[in-house]
């Protein structure tokens, strides 16, 4: 059974990466400071309570597991927080990765399946976004994802570490079978917002903008289910497995859903009232991003099982109704 060490596995989506790749016969070892996850999410495999800024935690792991691959979930990611603190963010999510890469060099391990992010595109000028679309961040989160999957490209010229980075949209809904969902603080997430809101952990929610160029006029996004996210992981890892070269993939439904349908399907499936409140536009937000998945449907074979949004929306209202682990 090949151990693959996954950096970040009790967050949101590393959490449920572990899960698929405990099905498809790998042995997850999660890697996580628990800073932002939760022990509670790590159930397929042990938890090693460690950080990654910390050269002798990565020695210590390494040596003790040999993962003969990495999946590299471990980074700060609120666009927010980004702008007012981005030193916080290049000493994360760059300074681990220049960490991390020089431990996989070391210990020889020559595969990482990376977890980047449509940031790194910023405000296209045409849509939908496919991978060769330019990459031009509009903020330090975003920026950090893009040094670091150069870095990737320059280190397996240097070392020979084969990579896929996977820029996925927007992460949504919960474990089908309601064992994982998401839990953040601040939660900044359209969908658990709304949900929140339904439930009366908050007040309301916000709209940014009811007067863009869209039908309703509030935003469009692309919403991807965390369980397709997951399995598109275990796809790329196996695409390495079988020697293919580096690739980059965008994860996306390829179709958008508006703020304003998302409150509505959200008020549907919970059959409770949300309260609307109509904010400003925010900065650098663009009306409408949608994802051109082809090549990860073609070479990864990657066909999500949940694209349609009721079904997200749904797994995320079971999984808050009966969650296990709190939101802190």
């Amino acid at each position: 059974m090949d151990v693959i060490l996954v950096t970040g596995g009790a967050g949101f989506i590393g959490s449920h990466a572990c899960k698929a790749l405990a099905r498809a016969g790998y042995q997850p070892v999660v890697f996580d400071n628990l800073e932002r996850g939760h022990a509670e999410a790590v159930k397929w495999g042990p938890l090693e309570h460690a950080d990654l800024r910390n050269d002798e935690d990565l020695k210590r792991i390494f040596e003790k597991w040999r993962p003969s691959a990495v999946m590299h979930f471990a980074a700060y990611a609120y666009v927010g927080e980004s702008n007012l603190d981005p030193l916080k963010y290049y000493e994360n999510n760059i300074g681990g990765m220049t960490k991390l890469l020089r431990a996989c060099i070391r210990f020889g391990c020559e595969k990482l399946v990376f977890s980047s992010s449509c940031a790194t595109y910023g405000t296209p000028d045409t849509l939908p976004l496919t991978e060769k679309t330019p990459q031009q961040p509009v903020n330090p989160y975003g920026y950090t994802k893009l040094v670091a999957e150069r870095m990737l490209n320059e280190v397996e010229r240097a070392h020979g570490i084969r990579h896929v980075s996977l820029r996925y949209f927007n992460a949504s809904g919960a474990d089908p079978d309601g064992e994982l969902g998401e839990a953040h603080d601040p939660e900044t997430h359209l969908i658990p917002l709304a949900l929140f809101a339904a439930m009366g952990r908050v007040p309301s929610i916000k709209i940014f903008g009811n007067d863009y160029a869209t039908p309703d006029g509030t935003c469009i996004r692309d919403f991807v289910h965390v369980s397709d996210l997951a399995d598109a992981h275990v796809a790329a890892l196996d695409w390495l497995g079988r020697g293919n070269a580096s690739h980059s993939f965008n994860l996306g439904n390829g179709r958008g859903f508006s703020v304003a349908e998302v409150i509505r399907t959200s008020e549907r499936i919970t059959g409770l009232p949300i309260k609307v409140e109509n904010a400003s536009r925010r900065p650098g937000d663009p009306p409408k991003l949608v994802s051109d998945s082809t090549k990860a449907r073609t070479l990864l074979k990657w066909k999500p099982r949940f694209p349609d949004l009721p079904d997200q929306v749904e797994h995320a209202w079971n999984w808050y109704k009966n969650s296990v682990y709190p939101v802190r």
